[in-house]
């Protein structure tokens, strides 16, 4: 029994779109009611949010192209001006599309784009039925001028014509709503998905050469190792795609039947943890991750990891660096490394006649945070331009465990920082900036 129903719209046209909406019927069913048929006055605005890789923008564009709707359809983080904002939105209700033909109209206020708006309905013949205007990144309106919320919000009013505005965002209405007060939209909530519902829309993607309960399967197993660190549907549908043909191997071989669950999960096991660690990171392309699954011994993991290879900030790069520097190199050398026309120096010069141990032997050494930024300055040597809030910046490379604390945070001279990655861990990131690590190391003299 067909799940969605509205006398305006045909039941084939239903039905194909609750087979294009899967998990996501409930707010749909909401939506179309809200909507009610084309030319009936539909809510002046309505807010709808939920967590990233919910559903939102999906579910919306789908139901507007299906039914056919008259719609615009912005992203406002790239529309970041409100004149950009109400340029966009012109240019797509002049065109009838989302696609660029029309020459951007000047649109300098609201009470322009007000007059534009209605004037491009005209034009259009859509005086007799609703228009919905969808602003995607909704929480971007936020950093525009006081009015561009509270107009929206009440275009229906401000223009006298059947008009719908839907915002689409990450974040609460509490977090929009102005102090001065504005018309309170209907709100809408997108939960996440669950793994049930993510193992039913995951499996719908099946290869046509293979079973759908041997995908299913394969669906499950991913689910299995991955759904406790990821939740984004986007990211699953990439990894599923990405690791399949490993899972497959055996199949293909004849080694084992698409029913020997056992064997496909020992083959496809080490593969799926090596994945687990570069979740989101997209260190390597899908191609050379594939190429690294093909060049593999058997037995053997090799390719990038997130504990050998993070993706930083170009910045934090050199940050992390010069925090090395600082923990494997004595004091006393920071004057023959990083001051310039210092002389030639030899090393025996700083050796003590006990010194004979690797200063990587012994571990990392404290060091205060004016050493840190004082070899950051001689190190970067206008690379990049030293504006960069640099203590936000080592916040996070403690938070990602490549930087820990050393003693109280009420100490007197300032906190103290010990650099907590490996030499072959520093040496890759060095590479990413040209940067030779191994001629600023004291142990490599």
């Amino acid at each position: 029994m067909p799940i969605l129903e509205h006398p305006a719209y045909p039941p084939a046209t239903l039905l194909c779109l609750e087979s294009l909406v899967p998990c996501r019927e409930s707010q749909v069913s909401m939506l179309l009611s809200i909507f009610g048929e084309r030319q009936q006055l539909s809510f002046p605005s309505i807010f709808i949010y939920g967590h990233t890789s919910s559903g939102k923008t999906y579910v919306m564009k789908t139901l507007l192209n299906t039914l056919q709707l008259p719609h615009v359809f912005v992203n406002c983080v790239e529309c970041f001006t409100s004149r950009l904002l109400l340029e966009e939105i012109l240019i797509q209700l002049q065109n009838g599309s989302e696609t660029k033909q029309a020459s951007p109209v000047p649109c300098d206020t609201f009470n322009d784009f007000v007059r534009l708006f209605k004037q491009a309905l005209v034009s259009q013949n859509l005086q007799d039925q609703t228009v919905y205007v969808v602003l995607d990144r909704a929480e971007q309106l936020r950093e525009m001028e006081a009015n561009v919320l509270p107009a929206f919000l009440r275009l229906q009013e401000l223009t006298d014509r059947n008009v719908t505005v839907i915002l689409l965002s990450e974040i609460v209405w509490e977090m929009f709503r102005p102090n001065t007060g504005c018309f309170e939209p209907f709100i809408l909530y997108f939960p996440d998905y669950s793994i049930g519902h993510l193992q039913k829309i995951l499996s719908q993607n099946h290869p046509p050469e293979y079973s759908a309960d041997f995908y299913s399967a394969y669906i499950n197993i991913l689910l299995g190792v991955f759904y406790m660190v990821c939740r984004d549907l986007k990211e699953l549908q990439h990894l599923a795609a990405l690791n399949f043909s490993k899972y497959c191997e055996p199949v293909v071989r004849r080694e084992a039947k698409e029913r020997d669950t056992r064997k496909l999960w020992k083959n496809i096991e080490p593969h799926l943890k090596k994945a687990m660690q570069t979740v989101y990171l997209r260190e390597i392309s899908s191609s050379q991750w594939e190429r690294l699954q093909c060049e593999e011994e058997p037995g053997q993991i090799k390719g990038l990891s997130a504990h050998t290879h993070v993706e930083l900030p170009y910045y934090s790069k050199f940050l992390l660096i010069a925090a090395y520097l600082a923990s494997y190199n004595p004091v006393r050398t920071d004057k023959r490394f990083f001051l310039k026309h210092h002389g030639k120096i030899k090393k025996t010069n700083f050796m003590k006649k006990h010194e004979k141990t690797s200063n990587h032997l012994l571990g990392p050494k404290p060091f205060p945070l004016d050493r840190l930024l004082a070899i950051l300055y001689s190190i970067v040597d206008n690379r990049v331009a030293p504006t960069a809030n640099i203590f936000s910046q080592i916040t996070s490379l403690v938070t990602l465990q490549l930087l820990s604390v050393v003693g109280n945070n009420d100490q007197l001279d300032g906190p103290r920082y010990k650099c907590t990655v490996s030499l072959d861990f520093i040496r890759a990131i060095a590479r990413t900036v040209n940067f030779d690590i191994i001629k600023y190391l004291y142990d490599f003299l």
